[in-house]
């Protein structure tokens, strides 16, 4: 009965052992779960943490790139206005050179009969005019004739030429001077031209003179009388002497006498 009661005891004791060391395996099979847990859970953390940062960098990233888009956005902006403003002044140009074309246009089919007739006439100015320096002011108007047909020549261009003829015809109508030329003759004279007065001649020797007869559309001879007065006038206008009253021949002839 005893040895039956010392085996239970024993049995009991080895079962509470047993029970015990159960306990402890179990335990520590816990404990290293948690603790495995733990740090399982540390590293996600971590690694939560690091993508926490790195969207937190991209958003400065993108915020960064968001205001640098708002001030490219910004400068296009005015661009885009100030490039507007200069297309609209430049489609105002173009506009205005297209209504001044069309004026130009208008205005130089009302030019060029205009500089035709005015060309037309000064050619019938001069052969009606004392023959002084013709060679010369009739070769002006052959050139003014070319240019007419010279389409290379603008319309202004041609008009300038012409005014500017006039305007010679005109100074030589206040002016005095001398050249030299040949008579009908062949002779060779020094002319004398008084505005459009007179026109007198002189041969290279002086010992004889003339002048031109608008009323016989001749050159005349003139009495030896008139030699020394017709010289000095000559020599008056060639700058080779001072200006002096010089009492030359202004001769005018009556139709009819």
């Amino acid at each position: 009965m005893l040895i039956s009661q010392i085996s239970k005891v024993g049995l009991t004791k080895s079962v509470v052992m047993l029970a015990l060391l159960l306990t402890s395996v179990v335990g520590a099979a816990q404990l290293q779960t948690a603790v495995q847990v733990v740090n399982e859970t540390n590293t996600q953390a971590k690694q939560a943490q690091n993508q926490v940062n790195r969207l937190n960098d991209q958003t400065e990233e993108l915020l960064v790139q968001y205001r640098t888009v708002l001030s490219e956005i910004d400068s296009l902006t005015v661009y885009n206005q100030q490039l507007e403003a200069v297309v609209n002044d430049q489609n105002l140009q173009i506009q205005s050179m297209n209504d001044q074309m069309a004026e130009l246009e208008s205005t130089n089919r009302a030019i060029v009969p205009l500089v035709i007739e005015m060309v037309d006439m000064l050619g019938r100015m001069i052969e009606a005019d004392i023959p002084f320096k013709i060679k010369e002011r009739t070769n002006q108007v052959v050139q003014l004739e070319n240019i007419l047909d010279d389409s290379n020549v603008t319309t202004s261009e041609k008009y300038r030429k012409v005014t500017e003829a006039y305007q010679m015809e005109l100074d030589h109508g206040r002016s005095v001077s001398t050249y030299q030329g040949d008579l009908e003759s062949g002779v060779k004279v020094n002319f004398l031209q008084i505005g459009r007065t007179a026109l007198l001649y002189q041969t290279l020797d002086e010992k004889k003179s003339g002048w031109y007869n608008p009323q016989t559309d001749a050159f005349e001879e003139l009495p030896s009388q008139y030699n020394t007065a017709i010289k000095d006038g000559i020599r008056i206008a060639a700058k080779q002497a001072a200006p002096n009253l010089v009492g030359l021949p202004i001769l005018h002839q009556v139709s009819g006498e």
